[in-house]
């Protein structure tokens, strides 16, 4: 069940080790689980569940992405057995990364807007079986930070420039039950991994990944709250809805 640690865990702890001072996000001072990074009065973890999935997801994270309690990022690594992730840098890329995404046993996607894809470069809305060459998987490649971060990283990584983008739209956000941010089209880092399951033919998986950013979601609202939490049938609605999905997937 829930408390081994994934790839996200370990960059965590790796990304705090080198801090020289203490990151300071809002509710600074909840006691936190460790590898959810919820209160522990809300911990998820007993509720994580691995999926059967045959995508694997590679995040590229901005520096201190990965620290944020709010990064949803995370989630996908709770449920896709076969989730990287490695911190951006500007002028390094790092060389298992690099050796990850040119892998004979992947064709990787790099999620991201059709309107910036380079010159030449592919852009397609769903992942065919004919679009993966034989005895490969897809990779799909995505960039955790800032929208403006995340345009930063694309921008300055040639080495993602040559690889096929896949671009989502508000109607497919739609078709898959997610609601639109507030601005023209912004989805959580999760919800979008979310879209990337379903146009792969994974649309049980979609549905998991969804209902447990929902619970994230909730729980991050009840960690914050100031206010008398006594009531946690939202939790518990929101958990069974969860594991409702595990067991019709």
């Amino acid at each position: 069940m829930g408390f081994h640690q994934h790839a996200i865990h370990r960059l965590y702890q790796y990304r705090k080790a080198i801090s020289t001072k203490p990151f300071t996000a809002r509710g600074k001072n909840l006691v936190r689980c460790e590898l959810c990074l919820l209160a522990e009065t809300y911990c998820t973890c007993e509720s994580r569940s691995q999926l059967e999935s045959n995508n694997a997801f590679l995040l590229i994270m901005y520096d201190d992405e990965v620290l944020k309690p709010s990064n949803s990022g995370r989630l996908i690594a709770d449920l896709i057995p076969e989730t990287h992730a490695y911190i951006w840098s500007r002028t390094q890329a790092n060389r298992k990364m690099l050796a990850l995404i040119q892998s004979p046993e992947y064709q990787p996607f790099v999620i991201f807007p059709g309107e910036y894809a380079c010159d030449n470069q592919p852009v397609v809305s769903e992942v065919e079986p004919s679009s993966i060459g034989e005895g490969k998987r897809p990779l799909f490649i995505m960039l955790d930070g800032s929208w403006r971060e995340a345009i930063k990283m694309f921008r300055k990584s040639p080495y993602l420039h040559a690889l096929p983008l896949l671009s989502f739209t508000p109607e497919t956000a739609a078709k898959y039950g997610l609601r639109k941010g507030s601005r023209d089209f912004q989805l959580g880092t999760a919800e979008v991994a979310s879209l990337a399951l379903g146009v792969s033919g994974e649309q049980d998986n979609a549905a998991s990944l969804n209902a447990w950013f929902e619970l994230f979601i909730e729980s991050s609202i009840f960690s914050r709250s100031r206010k008398n939490t006594s009531d946690l049938t939202p939790l518990v609605d929101l958990t069974q809805a969860f594991k409702a999905t595990l067991k019709s997937g």
